[in-house]
């Protein structure tokens, strides 16, 4: 039996199907390499023989989403806690590395042999029940909102070549009304047989708001045109089609927020998170997948640099002071402080002041906004160490 190390570092090269795993000793010679079939069974009997080779093991993957999500798990429920390295520097270190073709061997070893140099790289915190549910929520809500603006603009562009006067009438991506207009009549041909007290009542008994108005403007758009296009039946169809499609998915979506409000809500500090002028319960689910555990932060700062939200400088010669964006932020956590800032100066209050106040220091608007956010982590992170909700005005606060 070999000797037993007293540590060793396991890269992880993350897949679908399967895994590669390579362990490395402190001298970067490997230890262990194998491919790993993504199921429990064979990851166990992995994790049971990388375990016997030394008395503490550091964990690297390269993937921390559902592909690694069984591996995580299985992890941490033996105590073992893994650290996330990106694959563009997994790439950058490759080159540093004998050997030009790219495998799963490979990666892993360059993986295993990153973490073992560098000590900078995030842990990863395997999600809580309510954490792991808003994140599988939150993802399906991003696809069913790329799906319909997915086909909000095919309807668009196969109503222009049948019907320019009527696309050109509604915000289709806006009023309801008009897209249940298009699952009955497509045509200007077929708006103009109906007339208007007879498109009025279709409407209005299907629940649209405002039919006579509705009605109104697309007969004014059917009066404009009188020339048959090619290939107008069949457009007609999926147009319907189409605007259907659109309706059914509006109702996923709002099925899909009250489970996201819901789910919301259960978290301890959802009421505070909430109370910020901006954040609704989506953008708070956002916020508390993206971030993670919140306690895990230091401080606001680093709250803050996590987001990208924290310049760093890029010096280079006598340019000093030349400060960046950083290149190693979580994407998700800055779209969420940027959009509630950017939703929190609609109304007045004290975010609408301080966006006014930086414009009229000569900031740009995208500045202004970015400028906010970094306030608004600060603000956040003092409710939620406090558990206080937020009050525009100050004595409330400390009241």
């Amino acid at each position: 039996m070999s000797e037993r190390r007293a540590r060793v570092w396991a890269g992880v090269d993350a897949g679908k199907g399967h895994h590669w795993a390579a362990v490395v000793d402190e001298s970067g010679a490997t230890l262990w390499s194998k491919k790993i079939e993504n199921d429990e069974t064979a990851v166990l009997t992995a994790l049971g023989e990388i375990l016997d080779l030394a008395n503490e093991v550091h964990w690297a993957v390269d993937i921390s989403g559902t592909s690694s999500a069984l591996l995580l798990a299985l992890l941490a429920a033996h105590g073992q806690q893994a650290v996330y390295v990106p694959g563009r520097t997994v790439n950058r270190m490759s080159g540093a590395y004998r050997g030009e073709a790219k495998t799963d061997a490979r990666d892993a070893y360059v993986i295993a042999e990153t973490v073992r140099h560098r000590r900078d790289f995030t842990t990863i915190a395997v999600p809580a029940q309510l954490a792991a549910d808003l994140a599988l929520l939150t993802a399906h809500r991003t696809d069913l909102v790329a799906d319909r603006v997915r086909m909000i603009n095919r309807l668009r562009d196969v109503l222009t070549g049948i019907f320019p006067a009527l696309e050109r009438a509604f915000d289709y991506s806006a009023h309801k009304g008009a897209l249940v207009l298009l699952t009955g009549y497509q045509t200007p041909a077929a708006l103009r047989r109906r007339g208007r007290a007879r498109l009025t009542a279709w409407l209005a008994n299907r629940g649209v708001r405002g039919a006579d108005a509705v009605a109104a403007t697309a007969l004014e758009a059917a009066d404009a045109q009188r020339t048959v296009l090619p290939g107008e039946d069949v457009a007609a169809e999926i147009v319907a089609d189409l605007a259907a499609q659109i309706l059914a998915l509006d109702d996923r979506l709002k099925r899909i927020d009250k489970q996201i409000r819901d789910t919301f809500h259960a978290h301890p500090q959802a009421e505070i998170i909430e109370s910020m002028p901006g954040i609704g319960p989506i953008l708070g689910a956002e916020l508390v997948v993206a971030a993670g555990d919140l306690t895990a932060y230091a401080d606001a700062g680093h709250l803050a640099s996590a987001a990208g939200l924290v310049p760093v400088p890029r010096d280079s010669g006598r340019r000093t002071g030349n400060l960046h964006r950083p290149k190693r932020y979580s994407r998700r956590l800055r779209r969420v402080f940027y959009l509630s800032a950017q939703t929190s100066i609609i109304k007045d209050g004290p975010n609408r002041d301080f966006y006014l106040k930086k414009r009229a220091e000569g900031c740009k608007h995208v500045q202004a906004i970015i400028a906010l956010a970094r306030r608004r982590v600060s603000v956040l992170w003092a409710l939620l160490r406090d558990n206080r909700i937020f009050a525009p005005d100050p004595a409330a606060q400390t009241a």
